[in-house]
């Protein structure tokens, strides 16, 4: 009789029971929920990654994370109690069969933790949460200012080894090798950049070295962010305005904040978006911060030629 008494007052608790683990479960996801901009530190050098949390139902989260390289991986889970977070996703590159695993701790509104490569790499990183680079005016345009002087490397800056070369006023990189940027860092801006690429090559724009605009040779290919056009991993182009290889084209690009306008061979293809986050092959991960025009070198033959900025006051 006891025992029937006592199952029956743990039934008749239980649900409130439940509902208060699961505001409890609500009120601590809450605290991790968001976009976070992470340093991941090899020891011999740094770089930049990304990560979103947010909830899917009552208790469980999911999320989005951007490695060094590749696109933004969905992670079908992320376990967090007691300000301790963990999540794995496969691998996107590496022939293994293990997983990345990320594990961390929350505390006084900052990450930090371990990370561990499919292929067996260790790195400590930090996060912080991403800005929401929000701007409440319009820009008022500077007067535009070209980059690239068509004669040499003048204010470029070549990130490894050389294979950047000038030639009848087009910047060429004749074979895969190392990335260039600008020297001089920008805010908010529009860009002007025409470039060329031979069959089956591969190349990108990153604004401010963290958001890449993808150039690669895709005609007649479906439009998506990894296509012509696209920004890496996250926006997908209305239409893919690839031309043949071997053509010049061009890339109006307006940058404000987070909002991103494309215009690709004189067509409006991405308006006024919203960047989520950095792409893989960022320079770091400091979205706060003024950062360079950067180009692609290192994903086989590319050409450019007429890059022009024109900042805002």
């Amino acid at each position: 009789m006891k025992q029937r008494l006592f199952a029956i007052t743990f039934l008749f608790i239980s649900p409130f029971v439940t509902s208060s683990l699961f505001a409890q479960t609500a009120t601590e996801n809450k605290s991790i929920e968001g976009k976070w901009d992470i340093t991941v530190n090899y020891g011999n050098y740094q770089t930049g990654s990304w990560l979103e949390v947010k909830h899917s139902g009552i208790k469980t989260l999911v999320g989005h994370f951007v490695g060094d390289g590749g696109s933004a991986r969905p992670i079908s889970q992320v376990f967090f109690r007691d300000g301790k977070l963990s999540f794995h996703i496969p691998p996107q590159w590496e022939n293994s069969d293990n997983d990345l695993v990320v594990e961390g701790e929350l505390k006084d509104g900052k990450l930090t933790g371990k990370l561990f490569t499919p292929n067996g790499r260790t790195a400590t990183w930090e996060g912080v949460r991403a800005p929401k680079l929000w701007r409440d005016k319009e820009p008022v345009w500077d007067k535009p200012v070209t980059l690239f002087n068509g004669k040499d490397l003048d204010g470029w800056k070549v990130l490894g080894a050389n294979q950047w070369v000038v030639e009848n006023g087009v910047l060429k990189s004749p074979r895969s090798g190392s990335n260039i940027r600008t020297e001089k860092t920008f805010n908010d801006f529009k860009l002007h950049i025409e470039f060329r690429y031979p069959e089956e090559s591969n190349s990108g724009v990153y604004l401010r070295g963290r958001y890449e605009v993808q150039i690669i040779d895709s005609k007649g290919k479906e439009p998506a962010s990894t296509e012509l056009g696209g920004v890496y991993g996250f926006l997908d182009p209305l239409e893919n305005m690839a031309k043949d290889p071997g053509e010049w084209q061009s890339y109006d690009i307006t940058l404000v904040g987070r909002l991103v306008t494309v215009v690709a061979n004189g067509k409006t293809i991405i308006y006024k978006q919203n960047i989520p986050g950095i792409t893989g092959g960022a320079l770091d991960s400091k979205e706060g911060e003024p950062g360079p025009i950067m180009m692609q070198g290192d994903h086989g033959p590319i050409e450019f030629r007429n890059i022009v900025i024109t900042t805002a006051k």
